[in-house]
This record gives C-alpha cells, structure tokens and sequence, in this order.
C-alpha cells in the first residue's frame, strides 16, 4: 500500500488541517473500520504517518458557540436546527433588520457526520436524541425489550445529520390531499416552488428538468458509488415491469438509482448548506448549541407567545421575541414543548400538573412508516458489499484529502437504488405508489454487529443467528428493505412528568391496523418476483435462508413465516409525522393553522415535519426542507 499523501497546495491547507484534526481526534470511532492483524497495522502506520504531517490546527468558527446572555430580545426565537429550522432562520436572517435566535439542544456536526458509509454508527453518538417507543406488542420482536428505536437528530442540522440522506420529495396527491383537507396553499403546484428553491441538483441525465433547480443551498446527487448488484436490481425491476423514473419528477412509480444530499459525496446536512455559509457573515444571526428549551413564555391574557426559557451549562436563560417563537424541535419535541407551556390534551396536561393555556390534541397523533428490515439476497459476486472492516485508511485519504466522491464510505449507509410499487390490494391510483424497496447493499453484517444493530436496537441473537456467518466469511450479499408509505395503524405521544428534561412517552401502535402487515407481505413478496428476473439471476442472487429466530414454528418463506418476519425485523426510518397535525380550526385533530400558527395562539408557529397531516409518498427529510421554506415566505408576508 502506497504511503504518500496527495500533493495539495498551500491554498488546500486550511480546509484540509481542520478535517484531519477532526479525523485524528475520532480515532476510536474509524478504528473500528480497520481490521486486526497484517492490514490493519499497515493502515495504523499510515495513519501514524498522517499524525505527523504537522498542519496547522485551524478551528472552524462553527465550533466557537455563542455564549447567551439571559433577558436578550429577538424579532424571532427558532427552536430547533433541523432541515425546517436551520432552513427557516437562515431565510428570515436574510433580512438585516431581524435580529433571530436559533436554539439547538445539541452540538456541530464533526468528520463522522461527513462520511456516508458511517450512517448507521451515527445512532449511538450524542448526536441522536436516543428515544425509544414503549414496549410494543405487535412489532419489533426483534428489539430489546420490544422498544423501537426512535432515532432523532440532536445536533445542528437535526436528523439531516444522522440519517442515511435519501432524498425523496413525495407524490403530487399527497399534497394535494393536505389542500383539500382544508390547507389552502399546500397543493403539489404550490409547493413545488419551495422543493425547487432549495435545491441543488446534480444529477446526470435531468440538467433541463423542469422538476429540478441547480441554484439551491442543498446539494442533491446520485450516489457516485456503485456496486454490480444494484445495476442488476434495477435491470432486474426493469425485467418485472416498473419503467425507470425520476422519482422526484413526473411520476414515482418505477425504479431508480438513490438520490441523496451529498455534495461530491460528502454528505450535505441543513447545517453545512443553509447555516454554515452565511453564519460567519450575519451579525443578526445568533446560534446557541447546547441549549436546551425547556417551554415557550405565554401572556394567557392575550393567549400570545413572547419568549422561551432554556438551559445552558447548567444555567437557565429567557430570550424574548418580539415577533415570534417557532418551534422547529421536529416530530417529538416540538408537541413536548408545547404540552410543557400548557398547550395540549386536557388530560395529560391535568394528570402532570401543568397550568392549561390551551387544550389541543398536541401529540394525538403520531404516524409512521414501518420497514421490513428484508429480505437478505446473496450473490455470486465479489468483493461488490461495503464491509466496513474492510476500508482502508488509502480509501479514507482519497476520500477526505483528494475528494474522491466514488470511494466506497460514499455510498449512503449501502443504500443505492428505491423501487416504487403498487399492490393488488391497493385502491389507489396508479401513480400513487404504496411501497417502496430500498436496495442496501449490505445488511446488519457489514458492520460485524458494531454500528447498525446497536443503533436499531437489535437483539444480538438476530445478528448472531442470521448474519455472523455473512460477516465472518465476507459473502457479498444486498437486503430490500420494504417500507410501506400509507399505514392505517396510528400511535400517540405524552408527557410521562413535567420535567422538562424527561422523555415523552412515544407509543407509534405499529402493526394496530392489521391491513399494515399485509401490505409489507405484498412487497417482500414483489421483492422475490424480482429476484427471480434474469437480471439477477445472472449474479446468482438468492434467498438467504436464515430462519428468524421466533419464527422456526412457520415453514420457511411461507406466508406466516414472512408476518412472523415482519412483526420481528420491525424497522424505522426517521418518518414521524402528524404530532402538531395542520388542518382548519374545525378540525378537531389540528393543531395548527395552514399558516402553521398555533390554533388559538398568537406569535406562536411549528415549522418542522410534525405538522404534516398523513404520512407522505416520502422520506420526510426533503419535505421538512420545503415547510422551513415555505415558512419562512409566510412569515416575511406577514411581518413586512
């Protein structure tokens, strides 16, 4: 292995000193990407090698957090630093006349966050809230004491920074259907202008598509990795009978390469495109990390929000707004705020013992998608699945140094193509999809059972029992995982106490609609008819025949077996929604307007994704882009 440094120049030197500090002081985490024995102390000399360089160590003024100074006033107080948050400030802070705060609990983003293949670590670190469901009793069998694991961001750029970057706007019936819920301005015609101006698209083949923009902050490209096993799905999908699309264009139905916020694979969080770039040179833009809000201040003679109180280094603090306070805490945090300042359900509010300022249904509803974590294929391949065991520190050099974005820690968490299907039993239109597959090319053995099982709350016999061997023998191997976008089952969150610092109690009743479990049973079942094309078959792909352990009573890959599966390797992807559900007044499930005021409040908004009424044709992230921009528009109408 060669052991040279790229040449770079002294114009590189800057940017380049400050991501090997960050690299050399995450040593224990890639460590973990570096195997025992002859390699791995071949790439522990090179990275020996790397430590002596002698960069100069240039702090990142990201890193420098602004300290708070208690009773400080604001135009605007933003809570949160997700995709809606982060997008929201840095748009009213275009404005130099308004002076906003934006509040994040969490800390800055670091190398880890940079590098896609390290997704599923991501979930173990302070940079996720850590929130788990309470015991389920129909799904996710497979977890530790049943408790889903809930993964939220808790970092600047929110989930953006912790999730696997998939970028997938929805379908145009969606939002047409949150129109005619009564949501004027929330059509598919009316929003599509905010998807377009946040993005920055990237993507080869759709330079003059009118569904795409090139001159937005987020940075949207095709995964530039790719391993012979997803061309051969999307050849095999093909085969079947979907039509390759755009599944941000005209119409999802049909199966494409994985679009992803990464910027020459790196990935690209809310923070690094809308807050990074400008914060440096906006004197009325204030970030504070490591706050923590603990409620909105309320005048209830005029039932108005005039600030909030927050934590910081051990200290509390109030700012004021003299505009208004958004909440943008996303699909959990921002109903616990508001139960916290009084504003909920009478009877979880009365059962704590917080003063009630309003009584809404703030957490009543709580949708999800639900994943299928399978079916597992093997292959005839080699060498074409992502064990992270196996990079070495000249991959991790070429990636960070020479900005490589075709190096395999490019690849998004293994994911590289979606398929969106329709089932027999749907009644939906054709261009409405009801599933889709997630192409993975790898599973939990990629990362030897050090990153995403711990993450997603796997019981160690799931990873011993299905996928040790995988791991032990590096068999190249793929999983489609099968989502389903329309569930019918629908949970709650409350309040447990009123400490603020406490969890809110999340009960998503995966699997209470027992239609759910059929619809998954029909995309494991599209999966297998795929695996079946030529395609496929010409790289020997095949069922992995692990038995799920609690299921040996069904016979293998029958139709019980596979409920069986579906109730064990129970899996979600970041996609709560509906918690501060938007509707009209009359609505009595809302809880806000479709200007996203508070119902019955004034100078209090949510802008982040729990305001969305159903669950999307999507990946939430994208939309919670688009609401933070559309936001912000309906915000600068009314103020200026």
């Amino acid at each position: 292995m060669a052991a040279h440094l790229p040449t770079i120049s002294p114009m590189q030197s800057t940017q380049i000193s400050h991501l090997l500090h960050q690299l050399l002081s995450l040593l224990p985490l890639l460590l973990v990407l570096f195997p025992a024995g002859a390699q791995g102390d071949a790439n522990r000399r090179l990275l020996d090698q790397i430590s002596q360089v002698g960069f100069v160590n240039v702090i990142d003024q990201a890193t420098r957090p602004n300290v708070p100074k208690d009773q400080t006033n604001y135009d605007f107080i933003v809570v949160g630093a997700g995709a809606a948050g982060s997008s929201l400030a840095a748009r009213l802070s275009e404005n130099p006349q308004w002076k906003v705060a934006l509040i994040e609990a969490g800390g800055v983003e670091n190398i880890a966050h940079f590098v896609p293949t390290l997704a599923g670590y991501l979930q173990q670190t302070a940079s996720n809230w850590g929130y788990k469901s309470v015991p389920q009793k129909l799904s996710c069998h497979g977890m530790h004491n049943n408790e889903c694991a809930l993964p939220r961001g808790k970092v600047l750029g929110g989930t953006s920074a912790i999730n696997y970057m998939i970028y997938n706007r929805g379908n145009r019936r969606d939002f047409d259907g949150w129109a005619a819920a009564g949501n004027p301005g929330w059509s598919y015609e009316e929003v599509l202008p905010y998807f377009l101006r946040s993005e920055n698209a990237q993507l080869q083949g759709l330079e003059h598509s009118p569904y795409h923009n090139h001159s937005g902050p987020l940075n949207v490209e095709y995964v530039r990795f790719r391993s012979q096993m997803v061309d051969a799905f999307v050849a095999a999908s093909v085969e079947s009978g979907l039509p390759r699309t755009d599944y941000n264009g005209e119409s999802q139905y049909g199966v494409s390469y994985v679009q992803a916020t990464t910027l020459n694979g790196r990935r690209h969080s809310a923070y690094s495109a809308y807050l990074k770039p400008v914060r440096d040179f906006r004197s009325n833009l204030h970030i504070f990390t490591f706050s923590r809000v603990t409620r909105v201040l309320i005048d209830e003679a005029t039932n108005s929000a005039y600030g909030v109180e927050f934590h910081y280094g051990k200290k509390a603090f109030t700012f004021k707004a003299r505009k208004e306070v958004i909440l943008s805490a996303g699909a959990f945090n921002s109903p616990q705020l508001l139960m916290l300042s009084g504003i909920g359900p009478e009877d979880n509010l009365k059962a704590i013992g917080i003063p009630i300022v309003k009584v809404l249904p703030v957490g009543k509803k709580l949708y999800d998608h639900m994943c299928h974590f399978g079916p597992t294929f093997v292959t005839n391949t080699t060498g074409q699945t992502t064990f992270t065991s196996t990079i070495t520190v000249a991959e991790v050099v070429s990636f960070l140094l020479a900005g490589n974005p075709s190096t395999r820690l490019s690849s998004i968490g293994g994911v590289e193509a979606l398929a969106f299907l329709k089932t027999q039993r749907s009644n939906l239109p054709k261009d409405w999809p009801d599933i889709e597959l997630i192409m993975v090319g790898g599973s939990l053995a990629s990362d030897e059972g050090t990153g995403l099982k711990l993450g997603a709350n796997f019981k160690q016999e799931i990873y011993d029992r299905m996928y040790r061997d995988l791991a032990q023998a590096q068999q190249d191997h793929f999983t489609l995982l099968v989502m389903q976008f329309h569930p019918q089952s629908v949970g709650r969150l409350w309040l447990r106490d009123r400490n603020p610092l406490s969890w809110p109690k999340l009960d998503p009743k995966y699997f209470v609609a027992e239609e759910d479990v059929e619809f998954l049973l029909d995309g494991i079942k599209a999966s297998l008819r795929i695996i079946e094309m030529p395609a496929m078959q010409r790289i020997g792909a095949r069922l992995l025949r692990r038995t799920v352990p609690g299921c040996e009573g069904h016979e293998f890959a029958s139709d019980d077996y596979w409920r069986c599966s579906i109730r064990t390797l129970s899996y979600t992807l970041h996609h709560q929604v509906a918690t501060c559900r938007m509707g009209p007044e009359s609505d009595p499930t809302s809880v806000v307007n479709h200007q996203l005021k508070v119902h019955g409040m004034r100078r209090l908004r949510v802008v982040d994704t729990s305001i969305i009424p159903v669950p999307p044709t999507a990946h939430t992230n994208a939309a919670a882009f688009m609401i933070g921009e559309k936001a912000a528009d309906m915000i600068r109408s009314e103020w200026n």
